[in-house]
């Protein structure tokens, strides 16, 4: 039987991790609910602009009878160099909230290696720039404080690169992959081909538009807003995989506090046990004591 007094010390250091988890998870809530609110925001502004641009390429393309367009809106179904942009967080302790990207990350590499295609890879997150750097994988671009704290000029800086390497034809395609939101008890993994755009969801009402396009500065205005729907992307991208950690880590606090609870409830019967253990213990000699003196 164990001792009482460890058992009492095990008891009263689950407690004390208990308390902790406790508390992170009441942080990780707070933390959620003020990302939510960006999220959201973030969300509707991204779906207007991919509107937008989504129609003006529409009438540009039928000006020019698709001569011309830029090569961010024509489908490439045979790219020779893919960067793939992927997002983790900084931190861990929320379950397999990383690992979800990781995986995603090495299922596509592998896919594009088969097909002999040349995969460049940029990270923004300490673990799965961690993870990559221990299987000795090169990281064309790296950044970590971006996924904690995200902000649209930080997001749109560490997008630039990319961007600029698929503008001058030096990639075919801009993926990106992260963890989102989907609700407060689940994640939902997204892959997105963040250049060439697609406008698969996009609504374009040719009637009701206010739209007026001049055949002279289409070509600029077509590159000035490509770069701001990139650069809206990757900030909405940020904001929602920040939502999903902190919803990731909500989640796995609960599980531990309630772990921990059960823990110490296994712990307490088991001290009970011990301490009925001694005190029979202890009468049985002190009963064996008696008799001997008679």
């Amino acid at each position: 039987m164990a001792n009482l007094k460890d058992i009492s010390r095990q008891i009263k250091s689950v407690k004390n991790t208990q308390k902790t988890t406790k508390a992170m998870k009441l942080v990780s809530s707070a933390k959620l609910r003020k990302t939510q609110q960006l999220s959201e925001q973030a969300k509707s502004y991204a779906i207007k602009i991919n509107d937008v641009l989504s129609e003006i390429t529409n009438r540009i393309s039928k000006i020019q009878n698709n001569e011309n367009l830029s090569r961010a809106f024509i489908k490439n179904n045979s790219p020779k160099t893919v960067d793939i942009v992927f997002i983790t967080a900084d931190k861990g302790l929320c379950g397999g909230f990383n690992m979800a990207t990781i995986k995603e990350v090495r299922g596509l590499i592998l896919s594009y290696k088969a097909k002999g295609v040349q995969i460049r890879l940029r990270a923004a997150g300490r673990k799965g720039i961690d993870y990559f750097n221990f299987q000795d994988v090169e990281l064309t671009q790296q950044v970590v404080g971006l996924t904690s704290a995200p902000t649209y000029d930080k997001g749109a800086d560490f997008i630039k690169e990319a961007y600029e390497d698929f503008k001058n034809g030096a990639t075919d395609k801009v993926v990106l992959i992260y963890n989102g939101f989907l609700n407060m008890l689940s994640q939902e993994l997204k892959v997105k081909d963040l250049l060439p755009i697609s406008f698969d969801n996009a609504s374009i009402e040719q009637t009701s538009s206010m739209l007026d396009i001049e055949p002279d500065d289409d070509n600029e205005l077509l590159d000035e807003l490509t770069l701001k729907y990139v650069d809206f992307n990757m900030y909405y991208s940020l904001i929602n995989s920040l939502s999903a950690e902190h919803s990731a880590r909500m989640q796995a606090m609960d599980n531990a506090t309630k772990n921990a609870k059960e823990k110490v409830d296994s712990l307490t019967v088991e001290f009970n046990k011990a301490r009925q253990a001694a005190i029979t213990t202890e009468l049985i000699e002190i009963i064996s004591g008696v008799e001997a003196l008679k």
